[in-house]
């Protein structure tokens, strides 16, 4: 009788799936990092430890609490409709996830520079999005927009498609590993904010890969002022380095902004 021992990979993608943890994470995402832990440890249980390290860092480290999405959308359905109100409540709820926190300072001059120096909008794609969506109040975007935005949590591009919903955009959201695959619609405008420094931590090469091949002219790109750990010194130098060195061979055109919490490049492809 022929019995087959058990795929590694199979067992660490079970034992994640059934943490609440883990669970909403993009399933694509845990193959391709588990399997890449797998193969540098012999020991399943040091693999799906080390995965688990890695998850954590590219967006368990971002969520300030477990989000009670229900609660969100029963917040903006009641504010919706006031323009004070739902502004006040994204405001509120984009508290719960550090990046979008850290932006909440600057979100008035951020977008009001940003959309001053773009063409009209009328179509957005915002790669590794968290809750940034919520802060569409804040845009110009041109009317009957559609907002395209993706992550890695299955229950937040739920939350995000509904919240659009709610504030009366056009949308369409998806799950998506965004260090192996680039989503392949044409848009006025991608936003890849304080996302660079974790793809090309999580595979080299993978950040310019992506800015190639986005199908838009124009790209929002920005880096953090400091860590999450509170850490600043040197990092807006050397962000501002390692980016113009990755992209001085592309021929494309940039513009710098700097803010209180974040440095900011929008960036012409010709």
């Amino acid at each position: 009788m022929n019995s087959r021992s058990p795929d590694p990979l199979q067992q660490l993608l079970t034992s994640l799936s059934t943490s609440s943890k883990y669970r909403h994470l993009s399933p694509d995402l845990i193959r391709a990092i588990g399997a890449e832990e797998l193969e540098k440890r012999k020991q399943l249980k040091a693999a799906i430890k080390a995965t688990k390290a890695k998850l954590h860092q590219i967006g368990g480290a971002y969520l300030a609490s477990p989000p009670n999405y229900q609660q969100w959308r029963q917040e903006l359905v009641h504010a919706s409709g006031h323009s004070t109100d739902l502004r006040t409540t994204c405001q509120r709820l984009m508290n719960h996830h550090l990046s979008t926190r850290e932006r909440i300072p600057i979100l008035e001059p951020f977008y009001q520079t940003l959309f001053q120096h773009l063409p009209p909008i009328h179509s957005v794609l915002d790669l590794a999005c968290g809750l940034n969506p919520l802060a569409v109040p804040w845009m110009s975007l041109s009317p009957g927009v559609t907002y395209y935005a993706c992550d890695i949590y299955v229950d937040m591009m739920e939350f995000i498609a509904d919240a659009l919903q709610i504030m009366g955009i056009g949308q369409q959201t998806w799950v998506q590993d965004i260090s192996h695959t680039c989503p392949q619609l044409t848009i006025d405008v991608a936003f890849l904010l304080k996302t660079l420094p974790c793809l090309e931590h999580q595979q080299k090469y993978s950040g310019l890969d992506l800015l190639r091949g986005l199908r838009t002219s124009h790209l929002v790109v920005s880096f953090p002022a400091h860590s999450l750990t509170g850490k600043s010194k040197g990092m807006l130098t050397s962000y501002d380095r390692q980016f113009r060195a990755m992209i001085r061979d592309e021929g494309w055109s940039i513009q710098q902004f700097c803010f209180a919490t974040e440095m900011v490049y929008i960036v012409t492809k010709p």
